[in-house]
């Protein structure tokens, strides 16, 4: 790894894939993830999340870019200190609501851009005590920039990294060194993350996140390009602490 590598850009999305927020730093703890990342999702019709036992569960219970591409283009805000959440989507009005008490209002809200009949919006939910993330473990994504740039270069144009979705972006490494991350650590400042395994892409990367329109075969780039349909990893937090932009990256034994 460069010597050069460095933290440059912390996303969370607080309700799993309705929106991106971008953090100036971040508090991380061992054992979990990222602080109101996914910390809500929205359930469908056909979810078997139970409001009576709430828990984690997998993605396909829960309302998907992947199914309905135009969430891509949501941006979000939260204040964690009032619990006020607001939404912007190029097609939609602003939305500004407090999530733990006014769920109804993005279910109302996200219905013009999701599926009207089988998979519709219909709850707004979360798990006490655990992140809705896409492993089964809390976890935390970490991507490349020099990756995303050079599949842009195969696919003849910049590809925003808002597609993947991650939280921890780097830069100042070569293009999918992050590959050969599994099973060892990273360390992020005063953070250790154990990486554990890579993070398998879908359909949402397709679509444009300023349009929430597909147009860029993001999957068949990725098989070209390095022989699977993975685009970052997920890592566990082992040792937690404070990170910003800036802080030195080092790959550990």
């Amino acid at each position: 790894m460069s010597q050069a590598a460095s933290l440059a850009h912390i996303f969370r999305h607080p309700i799993k894939a309705h929106g991106r927020e971008e953090l100036a730093s971040v508090q991380l703890f061992a054992g979990e993830a990222m602080p109101w990342d996914r910390h809500w999702a929205v359930a469908h019709d056909l979810s078997k999340f139970s409001a009576d036992s709430p828990a984690w569960m997998p993605c396909i219970n829960f309302q998907r870019a992947a199914r309905s591409p135009a969430l891509m283009a949501i941006e979000a805000r939260f204040d964690d200190r009032t619990g006020v959440m607001e939404l912007r989507h190029p097609a939609l009005a602003p939305l500004r609501f407090h999530p733990e008490t006014e769920g109804d209002r993005l279910v109302e809200w996200v219905r013009p851009i999701s599926p009207q009949e089988r998979f519709r919006p219909v709850s707004l939910v979360r798990a006490p005590g655990r992140a809705m993330t896409d492993t089964a473990f809390p976890s935390i994504s970490v991507k490349n920039l020099a990756s995303n740039r050079a599949l842009g270069e195969k696919v003849g144009r910049d590809l925003s990294i808002h597609r993947w979705r991650g939280n921890l972006w780097i830069d100042g490494l070569a293009p999918w060194a992050e590959m050969g991350w599994i099973g060892r650590r990273l360390r992020i400042g005063e953070v250790v993350l154990e990486i554990c395994e890579p993070v398998g892409r879908c359909r949402a990367t397709m679509a444009n996140p300023e349009t929430g329109e597909v147009d860029v075969d993001t999957l068949e780039a990725l098989k070209e390009a390095v022989g699977v349909q993975d685009f970052g990893v997920f890592g566990t937090v082992l040792e937690g602490g404070e990170i910003r932009p800036g802080d030195h990256v080092e790959v550990l034994a």
